[in-house]
Order: C-alpha cells, then structure tokens, then sequence
C-alpha cells in the first residue's frame, strides 16, 4: 500500500510540474524556441544547451518546455468537450432507458468499432490539420469512454432511495440528474478523465509525428520526435531522445494518477 502511495505521490507531483511548465514555461526558457542558427546545428548537449540543438540550430530544451502548454492544452480541450458530451449523453442513457439508450448506445459502439486512431487520422485528414480538427478528433475518439462509464454508473443509481425521495418531493427528472445523480457519478469520472489526459497527450503527438497534426515550425513534441527519428542512425540521438522522455513522463503521470484515483475511490482496492 506504501508502495502505491508514493506512486501515486511521484505521478501528482509531476503533474503539478507539468502545469507550471504549461503556464510559465514560455517566459522561463533561455533561447527563443524558433530562433535557428546555422552554426550550432546539431550540436550535442552540453552547458550552453542542456538538450543539444536540432538540425536547424533550435535549442532543444526551449522547445520542449514550450510545447508542453501546447500539448497540454489539446489534451485539455479535447478532453472537457468529450467529458461535457460524453457525460451528457450517458446520463440520458442511463436514466431513461429505451430509444435513449439504444440510440447514444449504438453511437458509442460505431465509434468504438473503428481503430480509435486510424479513426482521429482520417478526421484530421479530412478537416485539415488545425490544432482546433486536432481537438475535435481527439475528443471524438474519447467520447465512447466517458458515455459507457456514465451510463453504467447512473443505470446502478436510478433507483437509488436519494433518488426516490427526490422524485417524491417533485423533483423534475432534470434536476434529479444534475443535482443528484451527476455528482454522485463524478468519482469514476474524473478517474476517467485522468487516464483520457494521458491517451489525449499521446494522440495528438502521434498525429504530429506522422505529419497530421501540428504544423512546423510550432514547437510540439510529436513534431520534435518526428524530426529526431530520422537523426538516429547517424548518431545525433538527442534530437528524439529528450522529447520523446518528456512525453513518455507526461503520459506516465496521468496513468499513474488515474490509477491512485481508482484506489482512493474504490473502498473495496483500499482494504
């Protein structure tokens, strides 16, 4: 139990390190993240570049500190608009049943039929790669989650003896639903949200790295990885090395976080 404690410790402080990053990085970086210099391309880390520069002379350090509001921020977006949906639709499922349920139900399944990123590809493709399609598609691909876990928690509560006693005293079904139920659901909710950040971070990197996502020269760690990989062979390892660690961190956090928040939820995983 210690042992997931500080786990759980490690993953919310990195989170909190990952904010700050987020809100005060761009005025915490040394170099200007698209100055280029022909003259220090490549070059290896070392005291004047804590991560070495690209091929175009970039500092890698600067970039990668201010790609991180960017790639948080999708994740953010992408996220809240699925929650917000995805909430919504669940809960009418759950409540009321019937051609409700049957109808955000099969909308759950067809999104669910299709591999979720081949998915978000074919969206940003199709609407052209801006980090707003970039959110959409993200956000769409996560729809499914927050829908099946919102319709499964209320289904369990509906006839719960609250819920009774509210319709007894003439609450409407809507009030029943945002003043009731929906904060009794938000628990497993906001689990889902934590492990969705880490899986919405992910995403948007891989559309960058197979060029649909975030267009250069915007600083953006898929994007960097991308630029890296091909630098590998030839021994300039950390291009894709840095960043390709920091959002292996990032990632890392919100998993572990979301799996500390299902052991303080969940009486039966803390006994």
């Amino acid at each position: 139990m210690r042992r997931e404690n500080l786990l759980t410790v490690v993953a919310a402080s990195l989170f909190v390190f990952f904010v700050l990053l987020a809100l005060f990085g761009p005025w915490l970086v040394p170099y200007d993240p698209l100055s280029t210099s022909a003259g220090a391309a490549l070059s290896p880390p070392d005291a004047a570049h804590w991560f070495g520069t690209d091929a175009l002379g970039r500092d890698i350090l600067s970039r990668v500190i201010v790609a991180t509001r960017l790639d948080f921020g999708i994740a953010v977006a992408a996220v809240a608009v699925s929650f917000l949906i995805g909430a919504t639709l669940g809960c009418l499922a759950g409540f009321h049943g019937g051609w409700h349920d049957r109808i955000i139900s099969r909308l759950a399944d067809t999104i669910m039929a299709f591999p979720l990123f081949v998915l978000a590809m074919g969206v940003v493709a199709a609407m052209g790669n801006t980090v707003a399609n970039i959110v959409i598609a993200t956000a769409l691909i996560n729809l499914p989650f927050y829908i099946r876990v919102a319709r499964a928690e209320v289904n369990v509560r509906r006839e719960a003896g609250y819920v009774e006693a509210a319709r007894l005293s003439g609450a409407s079904d809507t009030r029943i639903l945002v003043m009731h139920l929906f904060p009794n659901i938000l628990p497993p909710m906001m689990v889902q949200i934590s492990l969705n950040m880490g899986w919405a971070i992910l995403n948007a990197a891989g559309l960058s790295f197979i060029g649909l996502g975030v267009r250069p020269p915007a600083a953006e760690w898929g994007i960097m990885v991308a630029d890296g990989a091909q630098l590998i062979v030839s021994g300039e390892w950390w291009v894709a090395f840095f960043p390709g660690l920091v959002l292996m961190l990032a990632v890392f956090s919100f998993n572990l976080l979301g799996d500390g928040l299902r052991d303080l939820i969940d009486p039966r995983r803390r006994t």
